[in-house]
């Protein structure tokens, strides 16, 4: 498998530059790498202690926080209950979701459900909480750099995503039975929201499909995050900023015998951001492929039945 050659970037030292430089990576890839990220490691240890700690739970404990009706908005996901849009197999994965906890009265709490959390793992809510924040923070970062690089004012996003529906994602990949057939651990996808920002990827398994149509290995060095365009952004630029497929291929060899943990943070717009193509991303050789409006929300929940979340 060749590895996909995707520069690692330094949201610290090159920031005065990133723009041009992530916007070039996307351009090319859908992803980019950034290291120097900001997010505290000391937090993001504890969090990767407590995910295994959570899936290490007995079924009937993890189940205590499903609930179906949500759509795996908050809360527990059961493994083999996703499936990749067009996909026949479900997905080899569960997760816990955690999003943003709402001021009070606030008119997006009609699609924005409370948190839930754990009562069996101590340090849960304040860890995830904090560290929700810090992913928060360094995803706007991020948008302003491709802000600039659009030719948009650096805090054109910040209105857009301001109580936006942002999830974080605790994904929990079991070992690889025999006889799961078809199914693998993520089938090829495309991710719904603005960007997702990935932390877990070292371990091997991560793939995007190339231009040429080959599989292409995303392999981050030790502390790096991976960073992918989604579709919400794609929609936004008129696909200047594309939204690359991508997958979690199975492990052969001994490694099949071992779970693999990512924690992806879905950032996402404000439920009611109502979705207008950038005029600087429409030209004679790109014209407008989506006059139509729509709501985020709206976008979103057409979205969550095409991956099976619901009905």
């Amino acid at each position: 498998m060749d590895l996909a050659e995707i520069p690692v970037l330094s949201l610290e030292t090159e920031r005065d530059r990133l723009s041009p430089l992530i916007g070039d990576s996307f351009r090319t890839f859908g992803f980019a790498m950034i290291r120097d990220h900001g997010i505290d490691p000391d937090l993001i240890e504890r969090a990767w202690d407590l995910t295994r700690q959570f899936f290490a739970l007995p079924v009937e404990t993890k189940m205590k926080y499903f609930n179906p009706g949500q759509g795996g908005a908050r809360g527990y996901t059961p493994f083999r209950t996703e499936v990749a849009k067009g996909a026949t197999e479900k997905d080899l994965k569960e997760f816990w979701h955690i999003g943003r906890d709402l001021p009070e009265g606030s008119t997006l709490a009609g699609t924005m459900p409370p948190n839930v959390w754990p009562e069996e793992i101590d340090g849960f809510r304040e860890t995830f909480t904090r560290l929700y924040e810090q992913f928060d923070k360094t995803g706007a970062e991020i948008l302003a750099a491709i802000a600039v690089d659009l030719g948009l004012d650096a805090h054109w996003f910040d209105p857009a995503i301001e109580d936006g529906n942002s999830v974080m994602r605790l994904l929990h990949y079991p070992p690889v039975a025999e006889g799961a057939g078809g199914a693998i651990r993520a089938g090829a996808h495309e991710d719904i929201n603005l960007i997702t920002l990935l932390l877990g990827a070292q371990e091997a398994g991560l793939e995007l499909l190339g231009k040429n149509g080959q599989w292409l290995t995303v392999a981050p060095p030790e502390g790096a995050m991976v960073i992918n365009i989604g579709d919400m952004l794609q929609r936004l630029t008129n696909h200047v900023l594309p939204s690359t497929t991508h997958r979690v291929r199975n492990p052969s060899g001994d490694r099949a015998r071992y779970s693999r943990y990512s924690m992806p943070f879905f950032l996402h717009l404000r439920s009611d951001f109502r979705f207008e193509t950038l005029p600087e991303c429409i030209s004679a050789d790109n014209p407008d492929r989506y006059p139509e409006s729509i709501t985020a929300d709206d976008y979103l929940q057409e979205r969550l039945k095409e991956i099976g979340l619901k009905s």
